[in-house]
């Protein structure tokens, strides 16, 4: 924890020190004073979200933030490839804010949005995806700084990928923009009874 920090850059821009979340929860506590906006957008994010990744990223739970808080919102990721052409993400995040300025979102529901690194992109080239997944060799690379002190890089190359056009993952490899509803609540609904079930577990519920 630290002592979290806003800077006015110009007019209606703000720099914040903290993580994605914070951002949100410090943009719409402090800056906005409690206000909530119409819509939050987070992103556009330099890489992809995909498949198991979304585990970690900041731009996604950044707009589950924004969700917790009552607010619509999406997150919006370009999957690198070397062009670094934010354009087409731009202009595909405007179509969805307006899709969800119409529809609404269910309750506990964010978007999560992939647009490929292609300066040509079709923007109505994009499927609706389920969550895939990406498999990456592990491994831990230690360095020494010029102190001779260690420090390390966590990552691997891919190994694996999920081919399906209905997976953010696939769908992304074949050139299309992937839009992957997720949704706040994580329990495995399907194995409570499977984990009720298992020889040792006795559930103890209070009788008052």
């Amino acid at each position: 924890h630290h002592p979290l920090r806003i800077e006015r850059v110009r007019e209606d821009c703000y720099a914040i020190d903290g993580t994605p979340t914070d951002c949100i929860h410090l943009g719409v506590h402090v800056i906005l004073k409690g206000k909530k906006p119409d819509l939050i957008v987070s992103g556009i994010n330099r890489g992809g979200n995909l498949g198991h990744n979304i585990t970690y990223s900041g731009t996604v739970w950044a707009a589950m933030e924004g969700n917790m808080m009552g607010v619509p919102s999406f997150a919006m990721s370009l999957v690198e490839a070397g062009s670094l052409d934010y354009g087409p993400a731009g202009l595909f995040a405007l179509k969805v804010g307006r899709w969800v300025e119409r529809n609404g979102l269910p309750e506990g529901t964010i978007l999560n949005v992939n647009v490929p690194d292609n300066p040509r992109q079709d923007l109505e080239k994009f499927i609706v995806t389920r969550q895939g997944c990406r498999q990456f060799l592990e491994s831990v690379i230690e360095k020494k700084d010029p102190r001779e002190r260690p420090y390390f890089w966590i990552g691997g190359d891919q190994v694996s990928v999920e081919e399906d056009e209905e997976t953010d993952v696939g769908a992304v490899g074949r050139g299309y923009i992937s839009v992957t509803p997720l949704h706040s609540d994580l329990t495995d609904h399907d194995a409570l009874d499977a984990v009720r079930s298992w020889n040792g577990v006795r559930e103890r519920k209070d009788n008052t």
